[in-house]
């Protein structure tokens, strides 16, 4: 498909700008003028609508396929929240209006749906406050464990490190880094939990924080997490819980009930916000009330007259976290999510989330490993390693899974189950979807053992089938350039 630089043709353009009716602006000093135009595309309003519709119809997208990427959460979007965040109340609302000045009204309601977006988090989770600036997942990571910094710094004490497992995500050893925490991992034992053991040898004075993904990457909820908590707690260490999997318990279980100090979540992953492409995203976090001093600023205030604002004055902040007030839209349609389900609707989430992922287990159980085979949450995680000792591995299961039409799961994570594949079914899929799909695992399966070969040929039905990733990552070409192969 050709790029939208080699399209059209010089002198074409599909705008007719109108006279601009403010003053001209001051003429740039000339070190700061082009030599030349900037080369962009010069093309008709048909041709731009072509090329980016051919585009869109390129894309694999939870709207159209099957994306069962474990960790991930794949699931559909409902589209009512996207007439919701589409509103023109909210679509045209300028972040720099006044709040509630000389009768102006026109941010109140953006202001109440954050506030009361934050008290159904609160709710939900178990926790005494939230915030709903963080932008993304990792984001509210890295803000989680800056508060678990401040109250630290509060106490006048230094702590060293935070205790991590190895089934946890990625980003949490990362988040502790940044916020200046050594990372001690924790194993897993044989029931796919961290080790009790190795987790109280680990943990001393100097232990700010033990980081939980719960459910973890195996697909497995902490069944000791009162325990955990209880033994973190007499050292003053604060339990931090890694939410993005809240889809797997949402309605169930709250975090703060079973000894969490900070939690944050994915709306993209449990309130079906939109996932995908970058962004936008939205990682709220809430906590404690030993925690709620050092929440960032602004906070969104409800006076006595029902009225809101953007509250400034805390002192032991830990400062500004986001631009605004994060992505608005996003928490638009968390909170128009959230109204549509209620209460009984939540814990049907939870529900279908985890009968479909065992649903997958269960009907690959004899033709894939696995290797913590037990009750799982919201994913389960499959092993290739008996297809990998006839010369067939994980990445050639999921490019086989391309031929047959479905996107691949995760593979090679978590990294502590080898030929490792992550299948996250989520809550929105169909009996008949997860049928087709395990019907496509169970003919890769018996085609590796038939033909080893013909799996590791695939894919085959794609226009790029075999490229060298290797030399495309090293040899990255991010820039057109005319002429250029």
């Amino acid at each position: 498909m050709r790029l939208i630089f080699e399209r059209g043709a010089p002198g074409r353009h599909g705008v007719a700008l109108p006279r601009p009716d403010v003053p001209a602006a001051p003429v740039l000093d000339a070190r700061w003028r082009r030599v030349e135009p900037a080369a962009l595309p010069e093309v008709s309003e048909l041709d731009v609508v072509r090329h980016y519709t051919r585009l869109s119809q390129e894309n694999f997208s939870v709207d159209t396929n099957f994306y069962p990427l474990g960790s991930c959460t794949m699931k559909y979007n409902p589209k009512f929240t996207e007439v919701v965040a589409g509103l023109e109340g909210f679509r045209d609302l300028h972040p720099l209006l006044p709040q509630l000045e000389q009768g102006c009204l026109l941010t109140q309601g953006a202001l109440e749906v954050i506030h009361s977006l934050e008290r159904l988090l609160c709710e939900i989770t178990g926790m005494r406050a939230f915030t709903s600036q963080p932008m993304a997942g990792a984001h509210g990571e890295l803000t989680g464990i800056m508060l678990v910094a401040a109250y630290h710094r509060a106490k006048g004490r230094k702590r060293t490190h935070v205790l991590v497992p190895d089934s946890s995500h990625g980003t949490n050893p990362s988040s502790a880094a940044i916020a200046g925490y050594e990372t001690r991992t924790i194993q897993t034992d044989a029931r796919g939990v961290m080790d009790l053991g190795k987790f109280r040898a680990a943990l001393n004075d100097e232990t700010a924080a033990v980081m939980l993904t719960c459910p973890n990457t195996l697909g497995i909820f902490e069944s000791r997490i009162a325990e955990i908590a209880h033994i973190a707690h007499e050292r003053d260490a604060l339990m931090y819980c890694d939410g993005a999997n809240m889809n797997a318990i949402i309605g169930r279980v709250r975090p703060g009930d079973i000894g969490f100090d900070v939690v944050h979540l994915n709306l993209h992953k449990t309130l079906a916000t939109p996932h995908g492409g970058g962004g936008p995203g939205a990682g709220p976090v809430g906590c404690g009330a030993k925690l709620e001093p050092f929440l960032p600023v602004s906070r969104v205030v409800r006076r006595t007259d029902g009225s809101f604002f953007l509250d400034y004055d805390r002192p032991d902040t830990i400062g500004y976290i986001a631009p605004f007030y994060g992505n608005f839209g996003i928490l638009l349609r968390a909170y128009a999510y959230l109204l549509l389900l209620g209460r009984e609707g939540l814990a049907k989430v939870s529900e279908h989330a985890v009968l479909n992922a065992n649903y997958v287990r269960v009907k690959l159980r004899d033709v894939f490993d696995f290797p913590y085979d037990r009750i799982c949450m919201h994913e389960c995680v499959a092993s290739a390693s008996r297809q990998a000792a006839r010369g067939v591995q994980a990445i050639d299961i999921a490019k086989a899974l391309i031929d047959r039409g479905f996107h691949p799961p995760t593979v090679y994570f978590p990294l502590i189950v080898k030929e490792a594949m992550m299948i996250e079914p989520t809550e929105t899929e169909s009996r008949e979807t997860l049928d087709s799909f395990v019907a496509a695992m169970r003919e890769i399966a018996a085609l590796a053992d038939r033909d080893p070969e013909a799996v590791r040929r695939a894919p085959e039905k794609t226009r790029i089938r075999h490229p060298d990733e290797t030399r495309a990552a090293r040899e990255a070409k991010l820039r057109w350039i005319p002429g250029a192969p």
